[in-house]
């Protein structure tokens, strides 16, 4: 099957949401093609089609891993490259599918998770130059909900990531709404229970945003994500949720 055949096959794939079928094309299709295809997919204008495309890369990438980890890593290393400003290019997409990778990953997610951080944070002094603050509202929304999203299977190690409330509380007062809401999101699944009161301020908000979450896009009120993250900080963390991971993917 040549290029075009599988970019479509792979389209319609995402269209229907036969997510699963994805694993037989990596078995038995060119590699390099399927990423490709996957990689254009992120620039679909239809969500689900988009997001699709990031559940696929957390799906096969862990497994690439596993084989073959540099193959893996020179993926990771195509989706950091997008977000560089030399690279000519916006990088739609890259901080989710970064993140949906390391969540299934621990390998990948040792190597890459500082990287990923990195794009929070803004430049110190000279001898401190080592963030990549993103300036683009657009990309924060991704960065912020692949931070979510790792918090969310792995709050522990997510915890331990220096200064990452302080980096997190500080998109609070973002002038986009859904950068404010993922960032309520993400505090409330760390637990932040220093942020608590400024997470309190945006109770009663009627400000709606999406969000995908547990891999389903939904339409949520600020509100709604400042109750439940005060609910959290307001609960044990010995008490939180068990996560079930997919049953196929490494962690």
């Amino acid at each position: 099957m040549g290029r075009v055949q599988i970019k479509r096959q792979v389209l319609a794939i995402l269209e229907q949401n036969r997510l699963d079928d994805i694993y037989n094309f990596f078995e038995t299709n060119p590699e390099h093609l399927l990423l490709n295809a996957l990689f254009s997919a992120l620039c679909n204008p239809i969500e689900s089609v988009r997001w699709g495309s990031i559940v696929c890369f957390g799906r096969i990438i862990p497994l690439l891993a596993d084989r073959r980890t540099e193959d893996a890593r020179v993926v990771m290393r195509r989706f950091l490259w997008s977000l560089n400003d030399e690279s000519g290019g916006i990088g739609w997409g890259a901080p989710e599918s970064m993140a949906e990778i390391m969540c299934h990953s621990r390998r990948l997610r040792l190597e890459y998770l500082h990287m990923l951080l990195s794009y929070m944070c803004r430049d110190g002094e000279e001898i401190f130059q080592d963030g990549n603050y993103l300036e683009l509202s657009m990309l924060q929304r991704g960065l912020l909900w692949g931070v979510g999203r790792l918090s969310h299977y792995h709050r522990d190690e997510m915890v331990k990531q220096n200064n990452i409330v302080e980096n997190v509380a500080a998109y609070l007062s973002s002038p986009d709404l859904n950068v404010v809401g993922l960032a309520i999101w993400i505090l409330g699944l760390l637990n932040a229970k220093s942020t608590e009161a400024k997470v309190t301020t945006f109770v009663g908000s009627s400000d709606l945003i999406l969000i995908c979450i547990d891999n389903l896009l939904k339409e949520v009120t600020i509100g709604h994500l400042a109750d439940e993250a005060i609910r959290a900080m307001s609960s044990s963390p010995g008490k939180r949720k068990k996560i079930v991971k997919h049953p196929h993917l490494p962690g």
